[in-house]
């Protein structure tokens, strides 16, 4: 299940900052997703499951979109706080780091998944928002996901993702906490490098 939705995740974000910034935040899904299917379906390498060229695609057209400070601190949790800035950044740099790992396995598994976008009503006002959509793939059954949304002065940014009501990041906090508790926010940052030098070792 965390495949898919990372995988969900990652299929969505592919699109250039300026279009990011004056777009709806349910056409910048959609959009985004019909770019990365065409590519991925197009791209004898990505197809193939290059490890290089999928994580390239992952670190610089993918993952620019999402919040990772905001994500970063929603996966800590209330460790957040006794955090130093020091500390803060990085955590956002080994959690994003992870992740970057973790969205290039998933785009390696893709095969011929569609993703339907719901449309959505949003208020001139409103800062947050709620995107869902639905994974689906021929002889299983659809799986909703949602993505948590904000407005930022560089456009619409993901703070989140819910596959049927997990979130991404609070996967991440029952681990976290622990790594805290026992051995403090150093513990969990020096935690993380561990877990993405091992990452980096097996490419």
């Amino acid at each position: 299940m965390f495949r898919k939705l990372v995988l969900s995740a990652a299929l969505f974000a592919f699109v250039n900052a300026a279009y990011a910034q004056e777009t709806a935040p349910d056409e910048l899904v959609r959009k985004s997703t019909s770019e990365v299917l065409a590519m991925l379906k197009a791209d004898k390498d990505l197809a193939a499951g290059d490890t290089a060229k999928v994580e390239k695609l992952a670190d610089e057209k993918i993952l620019p979109y999402f919040n990772f400070q905001r994500m970063t601190q929603l996966a800590v949790g209330r460790g957040w706080r006794d955090a130093t800035d020091a500390q803060k950044t990085s955590l956002i740099n080994e959690f994003r780091k992870l992740l970057v790992r973790t969205y290039s396995s998933s785009l390696s598994q893709f095969k011929n998944q569609q993703i339907e976008v719901r449309p959505l009503k949003i208020g001139p006002s409103e800062s947050e928002v709620v995107v869902k959509t639905t994974i689906s793939q021929q002889g299983a059954p659809g799986i909703p996901i949602d993505y948590s949304m904000e407005k930022t002065k560089d456009g619409w940014k993901v703070f989140d993702v819910l596959i049927d009501g997990v979130s991404l990041v609070t996967n991440y906090r029952s681990s976290f906490a622990t790594e805290i508790k026992n051995g403090g926010v150093d513990g969990l940052v020096k935690s993380l490098s561990d877990r993405n030098a091992k990452n980096a070792a097996k490419k």
